[in-house]
């Protein structure tokens, strides 16, 4: 009765830490180029997608707006992004990766707006869980 008992313990122990692993959602971001990572970032930004959210942000993400001098974390940031969710944006959106050496890259990010430009300067960094974006400044040129 005891080894009854002890085998169909293990085999629960087993049968809930494999499914724990399939809970677990793959990385779509986790082998991509940084210019992938980017992309991403805009479609956030100007379209309203924020499927890849939680895979897009570092942990300790910030965003500054430089115009008004707000500054918000991931938590926060993610909320606004989701309160937008599928709002378009009307702009002509482009990007430069200005440098990248090793696990970290700098790029720049233009939404050209009828009446004004949005210029995002976006701070990547790579990880074991591939590019995330750490920081992003906003100006308004």
């Amino acid at each position: 009765m005891k080894k009854t008992l002890t085998t169909i313990a293990a085999a629960i122990i087993m049968i809930s830490s494999f499914s724990s692993f399939a809970a677990e959602k793959n990385n779509p971001l986790k082998n991509v180029e940084s210019a992938k990572v980017i992309g991403t970032y805009l479609e956030a930004t100007t379209v309203g997608s924020i499927e890849l959210n939680k895979f897009l942000f570092a942990d300790d993400f910030q965003y500054s707006n430089s115009a008004n001098d707000d500054t918000f974390n991931k938590h926060e940031y993610t909320a606004f992004l989701k309160a937008h969710k599928g709002v378009n944006f009307d702009c002509k959106t482009s990007y430069e990766i200005l440098d990248q050496s090793g696990k970290a890259c700098m790029a720049k990010a233009t939404m050209a707006f009828e009446k004004f430009t949005r210029v995002d300067y976006i701070t990547l960094s790579q990880d074991q869980d591939g590019w995330k974006v750490s920081k992003v400044v906003t100006t308004y040129p």
